[in-house]
């Protein structure tokens, strides 16, 4: 499972990434509250553990905005404030649960693992795009009674893409959330997974597409039966009129 630690100490969220990683999750650290934000609506992320003290942003206001947009992705809120009044309005926003620091060890790996089997009873098993479906236990690509196996990157590349719909992901945005930030991968690997994935889209028959926003990244769209051209996620062609001037 994939754990999201935002922590702006970062000895600290190193520290809770070290642990966790210990109990076999998977984890990514961000330092900040707006890059959190980010990386939790990215569909990546099993649950997430959100310090409140954070610049840009602080916690509360992070599980407020994801709360807004419908995200449910489980959260557990640690910080050092203990009063119960603070406990009350975290938990009242939206978070799943409220830990405070300093902890033990021990009881951050249970929290974490009852946060992660709460996750269990309202997780998706699958994202759909118009006829695309993506199924996120078997990591099969499938449309109209057709289906293809995904690699790992494969299946990582085209979950943030069926998770942000109408959204445009950038590039570096598909480097950090697939590859991490060590900087040894180019952007030539996401064209190439991209190219990868548009061969599988195909092969199921599919009417969606991934659309180059030159110098913006990438997007869903639906291509239309009839003339083959494209819509935005979402758009129906009797909506697309011409304009006075055309």
């Amino acid at each position: 499972m994939n754990i999201l630690v935002v922590e702006d100490e970062r000895n600290l969220a190193d520290a809770i990434c070290h642990i966790l990683e210990g109990d076999g999750y998977h984890t990514d650290a961000a330092y900040d509250g707006r890059s959190g934000l980010t990386y939790a609506r990215s569909g990546k992320y099993d649950a997430a553990i959100l310090d409140v003290m954070l610049p840009g942003l602080d916690g509360f206001e992070i599980v407020k905005e994801l709360r807004s947009e419908g995200n449910s992705l489980p959260i557990m809120v640690l910080t050092a404030r203990t009063s119960t009044t603070d406990k009350v309005d975290g938990l009242n926003l939206g978070a799943d649960d409220y830990m405070t620091k300093p902890f033990e060890t021990a009881e951050l790996l249970a929290r974490t693992r009852a946060l992660t089997r709460r996750q269990g009873e309202v997780i998706i098993n699958e994202l759909t795009f118009a006829d695309l479906k993506l199924d996120l236990n078997t990591h099969e690509l499938s449309s109209n009674d057709r289906h293809v196996h995904l690699s790992q990157k494969e299946f990582e590349v085209m979950r943030l893409l069926m998770s942000t719909p109408g959204r445009i992901v950038s590039k570096q945005n598909l480097l950090t959330r697939v590859w991490g930030t060590d900087g040894e991968t180019s952007e030539n690997s996401v064209e190439a997974y991209v190219s990868f994935l548009r061969k599988k889209i195909s092969h199921v028959k599919s009417r969606v597409k991934i659309a180059t926003l030159r110098m913006l990244g990438y997007r869903l769209e639906v291509t239309k039966a009839k003339d083959g051209g494209s819509l935005g996620p979402g758009v129906r062609s009797h909506d697309v009129r011409p304009s006075r001037s055309e």
